[in-house]
């Protein structure tokens, strides 16, 4: 009986353990990655940015003609928009307020936020007219919008794409059901709005914190954007069946490293065997971890 206590004891000490590793795994690990996608994107967008300045420009010339008189007027010109591919970075976002600085790549899927804030594709540009919509982790992989509930009326968010530059003004904030996909829609009254959006509360996709943001400057015509609004629950958020099998797999491996590494110390109780044990199975319960994630429903 003391044996058998004593197994169950050490059972759920270790099951205590690994789970206290895979929390800090996602609240911390999962930035790393974060991290480093954040230095390739912002490379990458300074460079896209830079070449868009030597590309042709967009003007508009209206021409007016009387028997004695001939106007024209042209706008002021504006960088052509490039198309994007999902994935690829698209803006910079700036909220001084809670020390956000990030690069928003196109796309809202699982694979898509892990590197960042991602643009809704189906809205329009951040800078152009319509609704503007890009969504965030909360919790992890960096957590750029983790203190996005901080934000008040009049705050200002800064945006840069490859059209310019542009400022928002925080005008409303509202907590919805991740079905009430209206918050996405263009506002009749306000012609160029930015929505943010992450999961509320902390730790939890059960709700959308929503953050709406008004355009300081004129808007360019929107260029991107179907008019359709994307829905908040989109890919991922139940998880995702292919993963499971790797997922499953990985999991034995690791739990057979860990056997092999236990017998082996208890066995042969020294400093050398514990590190070769170590290392072999922690690298096994990374990937372990990285497949667990991506099974388990989103959390944003």
């Amino acid at each position: 009986m003391r044996r058998v206590i004593g197994a169950l004891g050490r059972s759920f000490v270790t099951a205590g353990v690994l789970i206290l590793l895979f929390v800090t795994y996602q609240l911390w690990g999962t930035g790393l990655y974060t991290s480093r996608e954040q230095n390739s994107l912002r490379d990458a967008f300074t460079s896209s940015v830079g070449k868009q300045g030597d590309e042709p420009v967009v003007s508009t010339t209206t021409s007016v003609t009387d028997p004695t008189v001939s106007t024209t007027t042209t706008t002021l010109p504006v960088p052509l928009a490039p198309f994007v591919a999902e994935g690829d970075p698209i803006a910079q976002i700036r909220i001084p307020r809670i020390a956000v600085d990030s690069i928003v790549v196109q796309g809202v899927s699982r694979e898509d936020l892990r590197r960042g804030p991602g643009h809704y594709p189906d809205t329009p540009l951040p800078g152009q007219e319509g609704n503007a919509a890009i969504a965030g982790h909360r919790t992890t992989y960096g957590a750029p919008f983790g203190n996005l509930e901080q934000l008040e009326n009049g705050d200002r968010i800064f945006v840069r794409t490859a059209q310019g530059s542009f400022t928002y003004e925080v005008y409303d904030t509202v907590i919805v059901k991740p079905t009430d996909l209206q918050v996405l829609d263009p506002d009749r009254f306000r012609p160029a709005t930015l929505t943010l959006t992450t999961c509320h509360p902390k730790y939890s996709a059960a709700q959308r914190l929503i953050v709406k943001a008004i355009l300081q400057e004129d808007a360019l015509p929107a260029t991107h954007g179907s008019g359709k609004a994307p829905k908040l629950s989109e890919e991922g958020l139940s998880g995702e069946d292919n993963s499971k099998l790797p997922t499953l797999i990985s999991g034995l491996v690791a739990a057979l490293i860990g056997l092999l590494w236990w017998l082996l110390f208890h066995r042969h109780p020294s400093l050398p065997n514990w590190l070769i044990g170590v290392i072999p199975f922690g690298a096994a319960l990374v990937v372990f971890f990285a497949l667990l994630e991506r099974v388990l429903p989103s959390n944003y």
